[in-house]
């Protein structure tokens, strides 16, 4: 293998001749073989973004020349459209607060300008990943700019999602609004409901979360890039700062804003926090809904059975015909994953010490991957799943009109007392409760056929 000769601060190291990254990522490489897992997409084209509007910004000062700008900016157009992404290896876990991914960015833009302008790779007189790409810049702003400014982009993604799965859950809560089931607290039966009621509920509460999720969105928009290594702008043109809003909103469409205070924009990953615990919120309430779904499709002949889930794939190696809730499983398991990341966002984040925290790369891969498996698994859910589930409408009625629950409307008539003993002797005689009350003359018929209305109960009101 053809190798070249390129030295950092620490001294020479070989490197392949061909690859467009540097020394700094090559020890990067040999320090941190750690999980093979490389950085979100997102995550590049976030810290590419900003490296490209620094160019633009430094030229337009005045500090960079022109050249070296439009070939840095030509590198960076080059990779957000998806060329080069072999480059960026470093590990997921490597030294803190992530210079080794800046520093790869950096080489990787600078050896691509490089050939842009004529020159070889590993020729930084042409173009210099520190003086040039870097310029104005240290991993200390751009990686918690670069995380808020992926966070923000997956997010992007991630609300039309919710929004899909909401109308998914209210069209099912219109569509089974008329069939009444048996309502069950602490899992034993309960007064009468509806399942469209159910599902509505399911829907009001996705609708809920997203509203949640945008909201904590919008801390992200303000940035701390130009408080360059621990907040105070030193290397910076005082014109910086808000140049470089501007620029990415500009680029990306999201209305980026300076921080209040560059110190607190570095020293804390608040901002990080609140759009996972917001995200790590809605994945306990939908794993709640997945494990409802199951409950509510199981069987079908020994459990509820009271909907119908899609088949998507064979359910058992030795059982035939068994079909289970696979989708519903499926995002069950991701949203224990979501939880998971969650919790690493938020130890990461109190980690931190004085002007910085050092524990950045791990929250970038875990707030992105939260965000990225959650799309995904609403994605999949509201495809394979939910749009496809069908009422079991006698089942529903069967359930409602043998629960020992229904008694309950009779408390405003007869009391609790005498609605209890009904419930305990129904339970023995195998009676219904109908012909009990008939036979005790508590209620004539025709008062029980009014109070008896089974839709009627799933509505407020005393039933007379």
């Amino acid at each position: 293998m053809e190798t070249r000769i390129e030295k950092d601060s620490l001294g020479e190291r070989r490197i392949p001749k061909d690859v467009y990254y540097g020394v700094q990522t090559q020890r990067a490489i040999e320090n941190f073989p750690i999980s093979g897992l490389k950085p979100k997409p997102s995550y590049v084209d976030a810290t590419i973004h900003i490296k490209r509007s620094a160019a633009i910004v430094n030229k337009e000062l005045g500090l960079l020349d022109k050249k070296k700008a439009d070939a840095i900016v030509q590198a960076s157009d080059e990779i957000l459209a998806g060329n080069m992404r072999e480059w960026f290896v470093v590990d997921v876990y490597q030294a803190g607060a992530g210079t080794s991914h800046n520093m790869n960015c950096n080489e990787v833009l600078a050896n691509r300008a490089i050939e842009i302008l004529g020159g070889q790779k590993g020729d930084y007189k042409v173009v210099s990943p520190n003086d040039d790409v870097n310029m104005a810049q240290s991993t200390n702003d751009v990686c918690p700019t670069a995380i808020r400014i992926s966070a923000l982009m997956e997010v992007r993604k991630l609300l039309p999602s919710l929004e899909i799965l909401e109308k998914e859950f209210l069209k099912k809560g219109k569509e089974f609004d008329h069939i009444v089931k048996s309502g069950r607290t602490h899992l034993m039966d309960a007064v009468p409901v509806r399942l469209g009621q159910e599902f509505t509920a399911y829907g009001i509460n996705v609708r809920k979360h997203w509203k949640a999720v945008e909201q904590a969105a919008e801390s992200c928009k303000e940035l701390g890039i130009g408080g360059t290594a621990a907040g105070t702008g030193l290397n910076a043109h005082p014109k910086f700062r808000k140049m470089m809003a501007d620029q990415l909103t500009k680029q990306t469409g999201i209305n980026f804003r300076t921080a209040e205070d560059y110190f607190e924009a570095m020293q804390s990953l608040r901002a990080m926090v609140e759009i996972s615990s917001a995200i790590r919120n809605f994945a306990q309430d939908l794993s709640r809904i997945s494990n409802d779904i199951r409950l509510l499709g199981s069987g079908p002949k020994t459990g509820l059975a009271e909907i119908n889930l899609p088949a998507v794939q064979p359910g058992s190696s030795i059982m035939p015909g068994k079909v289970n809730p696979s989708i519903a499983e499926m995002v069950n398991m991701v949203c224990f994953q979501v939880i998971g990341c969650d919790t690493t966002v938020l130890l990461s984040a109190q980690a931190g010490q004085l002007e910085l925290n050092v524990m950045m790369p791990v929250v970038a891969f875990n707030l992105l991957h939260e965000i990225e498996i959650l799309k995904n698994a609403v994605d999949i859910f509201v495809k394979y799943c939910v749009s496809g589930i069908t009422a079991n409408a006698e089942r529903c009625q069967y359930y409602a009109e043998n629960s020992t629950s229904i008694v309950t409307v009779l408390n405003p008539h007869i009391g609790y007392l005498a609605g209890a003993e009904i419930a305990k002797e129904y339970l023995k005689s195998g009676k219904s409760i109908r012909q009990l009350v008939l036979e005790k003359k508590l209620l004539t018929e025709d008062q029980l056929n009014k109070v008896f209305d089974l839709r009627r109960m799933t509505e407020p009101g005393i039933h007379k």
